[in-house]
């Protein structure tokens, strides 16, 4: 059995958050909760992927097109894959959304449309890892499961006053987060959490003098709070660099490839173009008079830096290189393009 005072923690939060839930739109406040209102699982879910690596202002208007578009696990599942990678980009990590649509069709075709409710069932659907797992059958279900994402990590590194730095201090706060989850009202526990780091036990500048823990917070009476939590200094990015053609018919029509469905940008739209290395070599999809434009496009993935040099010429009749496909003016559509690909767009129709 826990103890009074972990009891009584948990218990602080949680009138905390009673009175200063913030308002998502995925989420069911507290009050309405205590009405009987019962969350969707469908809704917690998209929440929880399109939520990874970013943050809730930049998933805000994603979340509500998405659910207006495909309102049901459903419907979504039953959506063409083009459709859904053209809502996603802009969020990156595009495999997010290949496993959003596996996952969806799982649940439809496997599960009857019903999320299954527990920790373990959650953890075989594609796309669903430990923490996603722990937050839909904890916000969704009221499991008592211990949710531990960036904001939770940073209030337990605090009120623990564990030094130990991350990712490999990771299992020590998770079993530090599990004594203080309780057995009631768990998924309201979970998002008062989140809700405190995101709002006062925040990266800089914590507010510790209206923080709801700040008595025994053990970072805050050693003055550590500020320097917590520690993490292992990540090594530099590399740089990459790289080629796109850009090649355009008469009647407007645009030569586009789709990229593997496996690898970086996977199953997206985008133009063709070299590897991504330090010194690629140049491989136009065509022979012809290929110009450069002035400048370049530079972008950042999670584990480095690309620098893309494009190249633009107009498109033969009747030229379709093997892998490639003509996309008619009136069908193309730059938001259906990832990041990097629509500034290389935006790069060649200012030039």
């Amino acid at each position: 059995m826990r103890e009074t005072s972990e009891i009584d923690l948990s218990r602080t939060l949680l009138n905390w958050y009673d009175h200063h839930a913030r308002s998502m739109p995925w989420r069911v406040g507290p009050a309405d909760r205590a009405a009987g209102v019962v969350p969707d699982p469908y809704r917690i879910w998209l929440s929880e992927v399109m939520l990874q690596q970013t943050t809730v202002a930049a998933v805000r208007e994603y979340f509500l097109r998405f659910t207006s578009r495909w309102p049901t696990v459903q419907a979504l599942a039953a959506a063409p894959d083009d459709q859904v990678m053209g809502e996603w980009a802009g969020l990156g990590y595009y495999a997010r959304a290949r496993n959003l649509l596996k996952c969806a069709r799982v649940v439809t075709d496997d599960h009857g449309g019903a999320f299954p409710d527990t920790y373990d069932s959650l953890l075989k659907l594609p796309g669903i890892g430990p923490y996603t797992a722990a937050a839909i059958s904890a916000i969704a279900f009221d499991r008592s499961e211990t949710v531990l994402d960036g904001n939770v990590e940073r209030v337990m590194a605090r009120f623990f006053d564990i030094h130990d730095p991350l990712p490999g201090s990771k299992p020590q706060l998770k079993e530090k987060a599990a004594v203080l989850t309780p057995r009631q009202r768990p998924g309201d526990y979970a998002q008062a959490v989140m809700d405190l780091g995101a709002t006062i036990c925040t990266p800089k500048s914590p507010t510790c003098g209206i923080c709801p823990l700040r008595d025994p917070c053990q970072a805050r009476m050693a003055g550590t709070q500020p320097d917590l939590p520690r993490k292992t200094p990540k090594k530099p990015k590399p740089t990459r660099y790289g080629h796109i053609y850009i090649a355009q018919a008469e009647d407007g029509a645009l030569l586009l490839q789709r990229r593997p469905d496996k690898g970086l940008l996977g199953g997206m739209l985008g133009w063709p173009g070299s590897d991504w290395s330090e010194a690629p070599a140049e491989t136009p999809p065509f022979s012809a008079q290929w110009h450069s434009l002035p400048g370049e496009v530079r972008h950042t993935f999670t584990h480095f830096h690309l620098i893309l040099r494009i190249w633009t010429a107009p498109l033969p009749e009747n030229t379709i290189p093997n892998g490639l496909l003509v996309m008619a003016k009136h069908a193309f559509r730059p938001g259906d393009l990832p990041t990097v690909m629509r500034k290389a767009h935006d790069l060649w129709r200012n030039r």
